[in-house]
């Protein structure tokens, strides 16, 4: 299947699609599993994956956070999906000031890349105050660091599920490969609860993939068994 392909580069772009530009949102607001899925459905959102920023410590884990938070990083299309469009999303679902019991952990956090960002990040805070009816105490700053989480905690809720990720092997035979691609996003937020089935095979038949390739993402999720 992947003749042709000899790095991990371009077995990455075989079966994603691809996008003129693409811009990166970071973020923390919570546990850092469930907001991977729900991005992670999104149409639009390229490539998701979770781990640590905003603190201080050089070599962040799970078990040693320091004083970093759990952060979601996502690739996007702005073509198809504005950075506004996630900010709405990213406030909308959850409280971005209760009290956090485990430190940075948990806390509402915004790192922003470039001054466009910033403004966004402005404009829209101040219509979602409007909404909630106080003001919003979530953490801004300019993007300094993100550290990857370890293999385990990628697409959480998909790697619940190990006999379909033995039946995606064929297609990830890499770790690296699978929290990169776009259709492993889609289903980690699939069986989340996120999207539905009909309307993720509609979005593939449009990706600017090769239409070989299409095929076998589409005869994957006729086949997969869950």
């Amino acid at each position: 299947m992947f003749q042709g392909y000899q790095t991990v580069e371009d077995m990455i772009k075989k079966f994603n699609p691809q996008a003129s530009v693409v811009e990166t949102a970071t973020f923390g607001m919570g546990c850092f599993w469930g907001p991977e899925a729900m991005f992670g459905s999104m149409a639009g959102v390229l490539r998701t994956r979770v781990g640590f920023a905003g603190g201080t410590s050089p070599k962040p884990t799970y078990r040693h956070m320091g004083d970093h938070t759990e952060t979601v990083e996502i690739d996007f299309d702005p073509a198809i999906i504005s950075y506004e469009d996630i900010l709405r999303k990213f406030w909308q679902n959850h409280y971005p000031n209760r009290g956090n019991y485990k430190g940075r952990q948990y806390i509402s956090m915004l790192r922003y890349h470039g001054e466009q960002q910033k403004e966004a990040i402005k404009k829209v805070r101040k219509d979602m105050e409007k909404n909630l009816g106080e003001a919003i105490e979530t953490e801004v700053a300019g993007y300094e660091n993100f550290t990857l989480a370890d293999e385990r905690h990628q697409k959480y809720y998909l790697k619940r599920y190990p006999n379909t990720l033995e039946q995606l092997q064929e297609l990830f035979p890499k770790p690296e490969l699978l929290i990169d691609s776009t259709f492993a996003a889609r289903l980690n937020g699939f069986v989340k609860g996120y999207g539905k089935l009909h309307l993720l095979k509609s979005e593939i038949a449009s990706w600017d993939i090769e239409e070989e390739d299409k095929e076998v993402l589409l005869n994957k999720l006729e086949t997969i068994k869950w």
